[in-house]
């Protein structure tokens, strides 16, 4: 007999999430189904070599509207992709891949890194991240943290 699976769980169309491998304990995250991959806000992108490992470190102000808290990260170099922003311009991003804990869960998810020091939102959930595991409802908020 197959085993039955559960139906996906509700997200709001943002969340609170962690990104404990890289020293965030809480960021804000807009679930944006029309992104492929997750996207997250880093600046002083500096990339390294340990051993025969491509590195990048840079920085992250994980709090909307505040450039005062500032966290150093580093993380193996997954990959650099070209992506296309909302206005249509073409990058080629630096991309890691990362454990994201929300709602209970952990899970590795893979983050193209780019500054985002004009946008309201610190991360982008892509649907990517989130396929198979949640179902968005757009007309609800943290839905998963309870809070705001």
């Amino acid at each position: 007999m197959a085993k039955r699976q559960s139906p996906p769980r509700s997200l709001g169309w943002r969340e609170w999430a962690a990104l404990p491998e890289l020293g965030i304990d809480r960021i804000k995250v807009k679930v944006d189904t029309g992104a492929r991959t997750s996207t997250l806000h880093a600046y002083g992108i500096d990339f390294f070599r340990q051993g025969d490992e491509d590195w990048v470190r840079f920085q992250i102000h994980p709090i909307q509207r505040n450039v005062r808290v500032s966290v150093e990260a580093r993380a193996r170099l997954a990959d650099r992709r070209r992506v296309r922003s909302s206005s249509g311009h073409e990058r080629l991003r630096p991309v890691i891949q990362t454990p994201i804990v929300l709602g209970g869960e952990r899970w590795p998810i893979e983050l193209t890194l780019v500054r985002r020091d004009m946008m309201g939102f610190r991360m982008l959930l892509g649907r990517q991240a989130i396929r198979k595991r949640f179902v968005v409802d757009p007309a609800r908020s943290f839905v998963l943290s309870g809070q705001r």
